[in-house]
């Protein structure tokens, strides 16, 4: 018995899902479909699609398998030097008619062109009658890219589809959904079935639905081995219906990379930062004094704002200081700051005068990376102190909590009104709207009629289309108190009892806990609220998180004890929404408890024998949270938490989509930002 216990024990390293995988498949697969046009190429590029690409793969990769060079796909003429042009793009109708009339253009040329048009992530009926429409069907040739989850960091993979909020709730449109399907049985057929499905929402269900549905279909020719029975890794998957939690994403996030995202805006993993911030290496070097190096301040937040903008990949794999920062709470991250400047610089000293061998000159130099770090993160946090000291900001949050807390309702309304007077970003009036409506079950249909006419007439009639949206019945956003009576059932089903699922499920902290180096639960990230869906999470993985202060259960002071590995206790089995069962049902949406089989009928091994494997095994599963919708940076750090609370237990954060309220807000309204008109680049 010893033996087979110990001969099945992983390392760390082994216990994680090794998502390399994921990104060598979609490389993998764009190389191949560029390598079935023979001969120099020049790729027309969906704009959309420049930063998951680039999280992929690089410009050299390209040039190398044939490519001249790279063109945004936009409106008007295309001037090509390459007789092979290949597009490469979403299914989007308006994209497709551009092609069209380009090809259209380019056939009346002297010059003989062929033509291929790869669509991402599949080929669509739809697009074929498009381009038989426009008369070019039989002059392009049509293919797939198949291009699905893409690992942003060693614990998130995304669709990075930044429309599948819109076109599911706002358009009706559930592609979304279907691609999430095959995406998730790809992922499937490389690491290995999930043992059990659980989800909440009408759209995670209809996803459950197409799951076991299509597994079987896509692998009836060939059964991968993966597929034969439940997984020795993956111990579920969550699925999470945005609409579920619209409240979530509305909040202004508080953490260091959720703010960043709020204030400057990260696509793709990118940020666009003064060139100042990231230049600072060329003037550092080992000649300069470590000590002044570290005590040296940025240029001002305001001279910052004015310099010309560069690209920055913000990832932990490649910056230390950045891992340590990106999930505190924005109000600790001057604290840590502060302390790893005194750290590098006390290294730093030591280190000068110890470097001799050539070994120790590298270590030393290597330090001198991460004052470089340190210089950029003080420089960013710099940029954001003066936007989250403004009066409308502060006025929001406040706002918000008082929401949170269902603290007089009517005077949150008049706070709102007071911000639209005095000239608020629409957006940030709009999300307070729909958190006043959601925390509320609506607002007084008087109310809301003067505060619709207050917004056309302040912010402009161009908004009446999103204004209909927000009150529409897929997203019932905004919607009047009590609802008429000539609304669909739908719209009540869809409100929240906010004041009983609060209390149920714990959701505002009576203290703000945790606005330190050690928080004792996660609603640290929004300094006081725990988000509905990571709660939900907790309701399946770790149920003491949801019933204590802290995720032991047992009220323990997380970060207290010399010995981290005190603090945690073995996770327990997955065994669905067992003593949830009355919050769920309040809940919109289906609640969903799936076990699956493996394709020849091996049956997945019930909650006892999958906690007795675990217990004599003392292994590390992996439970796979996917967020139908998108989700926050703020989101992902509340799970990270809640991971870093219990040994045996990791998660990997899925989602379609990173978001954030002011993009949801943006795209409901058909507002989006593309990359300047001019020779593509990632």
């Amino acid at each position: 018995m010893s033996e087979g216990v110990s001969s099945l024990e992983e390392s760390p390293s082994d216990q994680q899902v090794d998502l390399s995988i994921l990104s060598e498949l979609g490389k993998n697969a764009l190389v191949n479909s560029l390598n079935s046009v023979n001969g120099a190429k020049t790729l027309v590029l969906d704009p959309s699609l420049a930063g998951p690409l680039g999280l992929l793969t690089e410009v050299s990769l390209l040039k190398h398998h044939g490519v001249d060079k790279m063109f945004w796909l936009e409106a008007g003429p295309l001037s090509v030097t390459t007789t092979n042009i290949v597009y490469l793009c979403r299914p989007n109708i308006k994209l497709i008619k551009t092609i069209a009339d380009q090809v259209k253009r380019l056939t009346q040329d002297s010059q003989k062109h062929t033509f291929m048009l790869m669509l991402v992530p599949r080929t669509s009926t739809l697009v074929s009658r498009i381009l038989e429409e426009e008369g070019v069907l039989g002059d392009i040739t049509v293919s797939s890219f198949s291009l699905q989850l893409i690992p942003l960091e060693d614990d998130v993979i995304s669709l990075e589809n930044d429309n599948a909020f819109k076109e599911i709730w706002v358009d009706g449109d559930e592609t979304a959904v279907y691609d999430s399907a095959q995406a998730l049985i790809t992922f499937q057929k490389l690491y290995g079935l999930f043992p059990r499905i659980l989800g909440k929402g009408d759209a995670a269900s209809r996803l459950t639905g197409l799951l076991t549905r299509l597994l079987p279909q896509a692998s009836t020719s060939d059964v991968p081995e993966t597929l034969m029975a439940p997984s020795e890794k993956l111990d579920s998957l969550i699925i999470l219906d945005r609409r579920v939690d619209m409240l979530t994403p509305l909040l202004t996030q508080l953490t260091y990379e959720g703010l960043i995202d709020e204030l400057i805006g990260i696509r793709n993993t990118y940020v666009e930062l003064p060139s100042s911030l990231l230049n600072q290496s060329t003037t550092a070097g080992p000649s300069a004094p470590p000590s002044t190096a570290a005590n040296t301040s940025t240029a001002p937040a305001a001279v910052l704002a004015k310099e010309k903008k560069k690209k920055h990949r913000l990832t932990a794999s490649t910056d230390k200081l950045f891992a340590e920062l990106r999930d505190l709470n924005f109000s600790s991250v001057g604290k840590r700051l502060n302390r790893t400047a005194r750290e590098l610089d006390e290294e730093s000293k030591h280190g000068k005068l110890q470097a001799k061998t050539v070994a120790q000159l590298r270590d030393f130099v290597g330090k001198l990376g991460g004052l470089q770090s340190l210089r950029l993160h003080t420089g960013v946090s710099e940029m954001i102190v003066p936007l989250t000291r403004t009066d409308n900001f502060n006025r929001a949050l406040e706002i918000q909590q008082n929401l949170l807390s269902s603290y007089d309702p009517s005077a949150q309304i008049t706070a709102i009104e007071d911000l639209m007077a005095q000239g608020a970003d629409l957006q940030i009036v709009i999300r307070l709207l729909c958190l006043a409506s959601l925390t509320n079950g609506g607002i007084k249909a008087k109310t809301l009629e003067g505060l619709k006419r207050d917004i056309l007439q302040s912010y402009g009639y161009d908004r009446l289309p999103l204004l209909l949206s927000l009150s529409s019945p897929s997203l019932s956003l905004i919607v009047p108190n009590p609802i008429p009576p000539s609304f669909p059932p739908s719209v009540a089903a869809s409100k929240i009892p906010w004041s009983s699922v609060r209390k149920a499920l714990r959701l505002v902290a009576d203290d703000e806990a945790g606005n330190d180096d050690s928080p004792q639960d996660i609603s640290y990230v929004y300094s006081g609220y725990a988000p509905l869906s990571v709660r939900l999470v907790q309701c399946v993985a770790q149920k003491g998180g949801v019933l204590s202060n802290s995720a032991t259960g047992d009220g323990r002071k997380n970060g207290k004890s010399s010995n981290p590995s005190e603090l945690q206790v073995r996770a327990h089995p997955i065994i669905g929404w067992r003593g949830f069962e009355d919050v769920l049902a309040s809940l919109p949406g289906d609640t969903i408890d799936v076990q699956q089989k493996g394709l020849r009928g091996n049956n997945v091994n019930g909650p006892s024998a999958d906690a007795t494997k675990m217990i004599l095994q003392d292994r590390t599963s992996t439970t796979v949270v996917f967020f139908l919708g998108g989700c926050t940076y703020t989101e992902i750090a509340a799970l990270r938490w809640v991971g870093r609370q219990s040994r045996g237990e990791k998660f990997l954060i899925a989602t379609t989509s990173i978001i954030s309220g002011e993009g949801i807000i943006n795209s409901i309204s058909g507002g989006s930002k593309g990359p300047p008109s001019k020779e593509a680049t990632l």
